[in-house]
């Protein structure tokens, strides 16, 4: 069964698997996290979960009897508003999930963290992710050397 969980120390280690498994295809369309991310990764996990504890991010796995299937994750929150980034495994791509996990996570933001705005980016040649924002109700509001930044108003 699909579940979309606040991230938890309990899902290091399926986490892990799920950015090694999948490292390959997601430094197609994003900017590779290097061999020390993966080295270092309980260092990192537990940082994030510093940082969610704090209050300044909110990160969530997508999963399905244990297994990690997508990353949905709030960062910098602040002000009411904050930046939405995703990631789903190539064997779950084009199956909808990137969308289910985004409008999850919408109304999390809305109702649990009490945002009013999400911010997003895409690359411009990252055709899946694009989609993904547009079907959630994103819109383009600027577009950079990096891609395409989007804005959603939560209101």
């Amino acid at each position: 069964m699909l579940e979309l969980q606040r991230l938890r120390d309990d899902h290091a280690a399926a986490l892990l698997e799920f950015e090694v498994t999948n490292r390959e295809f997601f430094a197609r369309t994003v900017l590779d996290r290097g061999d020390a991310y993966f080295e270092r990764f309980e260092d990192r996990h537990a940082a994030l979960l510093a940082e969610q504890e704090a209050g300044s991010c909110h990160f969530h796995v997508l999963t399905d009897d244990g297994a990690v299937l997508g990353r949905f994750n709030l960062v910098d929150v602040e002000d009411g508003s904050a930046e939405l980034g995703f990631r789903v495994a190539e064997r779950s791509a084009g199956r909808g999930l990137a969308t289910l996990g985004v409008q999850r996570v919408i109304v999390l933001a809305r109702d649990d963290y009490g945002l009013r705005q999400l911010t997003a980016g895409a690359d411009r040649t990252n055709a899946a992710s694009l989609a993904v924002l547009r079907r959630t109700g994103f819109v383009p509001v600027t577009e950079t050397d990096h891609g395409i930044q989007h804005a959603r108003d939560l209101r």
